[in-house]
């Protein structure tokens, strides 16, 4: 529908502030590179099809990609598939397949889930099993400054060497017992112990001959290795859900500022919780959702994605079934309004008034996402474009030449939001989703709303009734237009 493009959004922009959860404050974003961002994404456990609470925060994640680059900023963006872990050697083993094959569903399963929500793919998404040596290798420095101890096969970090441990959650590590230690990827709440760099086999299991041992990594290291090997030792933004800032980004921190005496991360930042229903979301509640069970349900993508941005992402979000109608009635509200732009023919001229009006809303936009990406603010400033041009259009106060610059408003907006172009049909098709509704393509309905308004200009109602039947029983309303013209829509 958009021919979409890169680019900032002109001049009079302010500084972007963030809420870092290191400092519990919002900062202004200065990268340690002039023009580029280093940022690392923790992506998902590839033992499952990822659910919506994972989407949720991979979706803010590239609303945030997308507003950087709108600003003019080069992505240095990485994102790593944790393909190793305890679930996916258990579930590995029980199926009979190595680690790799098992692993391989879902990681294009979460990669075609990406493409279905419009989310870029950064410019790395790198895998741990292809990361072992250097995972060793940040292993080997620490154990050089004293920073692990080795048991029963296994090596261990001992957080009593680091003092600023707990830093990021605000964790009280009064009461630790010293020495105690967890050899699980699974943490209790608040549990701070020693954690495993590098975990001997047990029997059957898979693992990797190295220098220091046979064994396969902990989580953690994973992480902390992959982001300093292509992003260097400190990155401007780490980002991830709120879920994984203790004990993960805890223990990042640890591993990898004993590594190299400096800061891991400038700017932390964390996706709160998504719930359901106002419930936690859980397989026993029978609230438990992949992207995968919302299309068969009927949900199209550009609807999941509207309602997971709406909300600013240090708020939790509510995923209700009213959310999805009101998402999908959004989306179609804004698409309407840009088939109106560019299909209605306007009176001549232009209005003054109306630039500012446009504007303002890029402005307002703006600041909105610059506060610490406020989307339901910018959504705001989007909504109430669409209202006073449509009041406009109706008073007859809006004319040809002011549709242009409102369409190039769209046009940049929807480079961050990223839904207006109406191709969920084709993604559901693609994903195996097709259904009677998803059938007709856009070129077929356009000819047969040209072939109806045909049948009408003959007088052949019976005939133009029948196309119009046709379309209903595929989900296309027809709407009549001012200027005697029709637009369309599907259900």
């Amino acid at each position: 529908m958009l021919a979409l493009f890169r680019g900032a959004f002109g001049t009079g922009m302010g500084e972007i502030l963030l809420h870092n959860t290191l400092s519990n404050r919002k900062e202004a974003l200065q990268p340690l590179h002039p023009g580029e961002v280093r940022m690392y994404t923790c992506g998902p456990t590839v033992y499952d099809f990822a659910h919506i609470g994972n989407f949720r925060t991979f979706v803010f994640q590239d609303i945030l990609r997308r507003f950087l680059i709108s600003r003019g900023y080069r992505l240095n963006h990485v994102m790593n598939l944790t393909d190793v872990d305890d679930r996916i050697i258990q579930n590995a083993a029980a199926a009979g397949v190595s680690i790799r094959e098992y692993t391989e569903k879902y990681v294009n399963a979460f990669l075609e889930d990406m493409a279905a929500l419009n989310i870029e793919k950064p410019e790395k998404i790198v895998r741990a099993t292809d990361h072992i040596p250097d995972m060793v290798d940040l292993i080997q420095k620490l154990q050089g400054k004293t920073y692990t101890y080795d048991s029963e096969g296994s090596i261990y970090y001992r957080i009593s060497k680091f003092p600023e441990y707990g830093k990021l959650s605000k964790i009280d590590m009064s009461g630790i017992q010293a020495g105690a230690r967890v050899d699980v990827d699974q943490y209790e709440k608040a549990d701070a112990r020693d954690f495993a760099l590098w975990k001997s086999p047990k029997p059957g299991e898979h693992f990797w001959e190295t220098p220091i041992g046979k064994g396969r990594p902990g989580w953690h290291i994973e992480c902390s290795a992959m982001a300093m090997k292509y992003l260097g030792e400190t990155l401007d933004i780490h980002t991830g859900g709120v879920d994984l800032a203790f004990p993960h980004h805890e223990n990042e921190i640890a591993q990898s500022e004993a590594a190299t005496g400096k800061p891991f991360v400038k700017i932390w930042l964390h996706a709160e919780h998504l719930m359901v229903e106002g419930e936690k979301m859980s397989k026993s509640l029978g609230n438990f959702y992949t992207l995968r069970d919302l299309f068969k349900k009927g949900y199209k993508p550009s609807t999941i994605r509207f309602l997971l941005l709406s909300v600013p992402y240090r708020r939790q979000l509510n995923f209700t079934v009213d959310g999805l109608r009101q998402a999908s009635s959004s989306v179609e509200r804004l698409r309407n309004f840009v088939s109106r732009l560019a299909s209605e023919k306007f009176p001549v001229g232009e209005t003054p008034a109306m630039a500012g009006l446009v504007r303002g809303a890029e402005e307002a936009f703006e600041k909105g996402l610059e506060d610490d990406l406020n989307t339901a603010q910018a959504l705001a400033a989007v909504f109430d474009l669409v209202r006073d041009v449509n009041t406009a259009i109706d008073r007859g106060d809006f004319r040809q030449e002011d549709a242009p610059g409102a369409l190039a408003a769209l046009q940049r907006f929807d480079r961050v939001l990223a839904v207006l172009t109406d191709d969920d049909d084709a993604k559901l098709r693609a994903l195996g989703f097709g259904s009677k509704e998803a059938g007709m393509s856009d070129a077929d309905i356009e000819a047969l709303v040209t072939a109806r308004q045909d049948a009408r200009r003959k007088r052949d109602f019976k005939r133009a009734d029948e196309i119009r039947q046709q379309l209903a029983d595929n989900g296309i309303i027809l709407e009549d237009t001012r200027d005697g013209g029709i637009r369309w829509k599907r259900k």
